[in-house]
């Protein structure tokens, strides 16, 4: 398995420049676009579990950011006690409702989760049926500065907002999978993260210039990674080389693999959702968060 660069942990993530990459990785992130493509299914029009809100307070707002006010949807137990929160990345699709119902199981928890649209500036997936055009309309033209900065402004806002300021996490799927391993190394205030099936390579970009497997040494954060044995998307050569790097570099974090999933796994309104890995990867979740919170 060829070398990964790492970074020490007192890097300074946010000034790295893109190191040179061998052109394997080219073909790799070639193939891996392709298998994203097909493993991404548009948004159906209803999920297979809806949790209720009741004993929740659950609404939506806007945070002012550079660009304008950034929708974000909350939900938080209904009490004045403050709440430790999480930040919860949304796939390509948006905040719909599986990431609205995500939150609501999370403040069943006793958290305050907050899921922000940062596809805001660039448009709306949800007004696009063709993945391939979200991908290179909207999802392309995000650059990873402003996805961190937005989540700052949503921890930030959370923390005004019946927020604890002692305790942040972030979860995220697909898109938001790979964001999740990124802010962890960005956000020194962050406790712990769980990253659903987000990509760890690929080709470095103005808009992207590093990826997961290049910041395994910058974590500040543990994170949980959660992945499928038969993603089309990341190939299980990717895994091994973050677990590589993971270890290499000390850190605290880990992948779980499930050997017979697809990817987007927990996703409840696809037909790539899987129950039992579901239901097992969100205890695991619970389980991952509550350690972290001693």
């Amino acid at each position: 398995m060829p070398h990964r660069p790492h970074l020490d942990k007192q890097a300074d993530f946010d000034a790295l420049l893109p190191s040179a990459r061998l052109d394997r990785r080219g073909f790799v992130t070639t193939l891996a676009a392709a298998g994203f493509a097909l493993a991404v299914q548009p948004v159906q029009a209803s999920t297979t579990i809806h949790t209720e809100p009741g004993g929740l307070d659950t609404g939506n707002a806007t945070i002012e950011v550079e660009g304008g006010a950034l929708p974000v949807y909350y939900a938080r137990p209904a009490s004045t006690t403050p709440q430790p929160v999480v930040l919860v990345v949304q796939e390509i699709f948006g905040v719909h409702e599986h990431i609205r119902d995500v939150c609501r199981r999370l403040a069943h928890e006793g958290y305050l989760a907050v899921a922000p649209e940062l596809f805001f500036r660039q448009g709306d997936p949800r007004s696009i049926e063709s993945v391939g055009e979200i991908l290179q309309k909207i999802v392309s033209q995000v650059p990873d500065t402003q996805v961190m900065n937005d989540l700052d402004a949503c921890a930030s806002w959370a923390r005004n907002h019946g927020g604890s300021p002692d305790w942040l996490g972030i979860t995220g799927f697909c898109w938001g999978g790979r964001i999740t391993w990124l802010y962890a190394a960005h956000n020194p205030a962050l406790k712990a993260g769980v990253a659903w099936y987000g990509r760890l390579d690929g080709l470095p970009s103005d808009k992207n210039p590093h990826h997961p497997i290049d910041i395994a040494g910058a974590l500040h954060a543990p994170v949980l990674g959660l992945y499928g044995g038969q993603d089309q998307g990341i190939p299980l050569e990717d895994v091994d080389a973050m677990r590589e790097a993971l270890e290499q570099a000390g850190a605290q974090s880990t992948i779980h693999v499930y050997p017979d999933a697809p990817h987007a796994f927990h996703a409840d309104y696809r037909p790539s959702y899987r129950k039992a890995e579901a239901e097992d990867g969100w205890k695991r979740l619970l389980d991952w968060f509550a350690n972290q919170r001693g």
